[in-house]
Parts: C-alpha cells; structure tokens; sequence
C-alpha cells in the first residue's frame, strides 16, 4: 500500500521558518519524483517544488524560489521542505505527492495530474 505521510506544519509568525516532512512508503522511491504542492482556502491546488532524487533534479515554483528548498533522504524515504522568510500568503494546507519519475514530471513539476499518490496534507497558517 503506497502512502505518504506530511508532518511539521503549525503557526508561525511572518518571517519565521518551518520545515515539513514527507515520509513514503509502497514504492520505489528512487523512481518517482516527489512535489510539494498547497491549497489556500478559495484558491486552486498550487504546485510548490518538486524533487527528482535519483535524477538529482529540484525545482522551486517562482512564488517561492529563495525561500524555500526541497531535499530527500533516500535511506528514510523521506522528503523535506524547509521554509524560510514566510508570509501570510504562504498560508495553505501543504500536500505532498509522488509520480513516476519522467520526462513530463520533470516539465510539468506543478501540475497535480502529472502525481499518482497524495499525502493528507498538513496546515501551515502564518501570521502576520
């Protein structure tokens, strides 16, 4: 059974850091890229970063390159996000997901249909 677990979200002041955690099991992790993607109330599904760890590959959508980073660690099958200089628009449930790691992945980073498995999401609320 494939699945993936979020951890690490809560309330943090505008400035401040969180890192989140993304635990996989039920697949080869070395063959799927894994993406971070967050839901505001109201607001579409929105793709964040995505890291292709057997390819060596990350990418950081625009609304948050500098500010956050994307790592795994292989021998915990486990993907990080660390999140500097917050903002109140950074307020989202976060999901992570896990595709087939592809040449359409790679180019479609932060598009939801490209990702097979999702987590249950973890709430990040920042305040102001």
């Amino acid at each position: 059974e494939v699945q993936l677990v979020e951890s690490g979200g809560g309330l943090v002041q505008a400035g401040g850091s969180l890192r989140l955690s993304c635990v996989a099991s039920g697949f080869t992790f070395d063959d799927y890229a894994i993406g971070w993607f967050r839901q505001a109330p109201g607001k579409e599904r929105e793709g964040v970063s995505c890291i292709s760890s057997g390819a060596g590959i990350t990418y950081h959508a625009d609304s948050v390159k500098g500010r956050f980073t994307i790592s795994s660690d292989n021998a915990k099958n486990t993907v990080y996000l660390q999140m500097n200089s917050l903002k109140p628009e950074d307020t989202a449930v976060y999901y992570c997901a896990a595709g087939e790691a592809s040449l359409s992945v790679v180019a479609n980073f932060d598009q939801a249909y490209e990702y097979d498995y999702w987590g249950q999401g973890t709430q990040v609320t920042v305040s102001s």
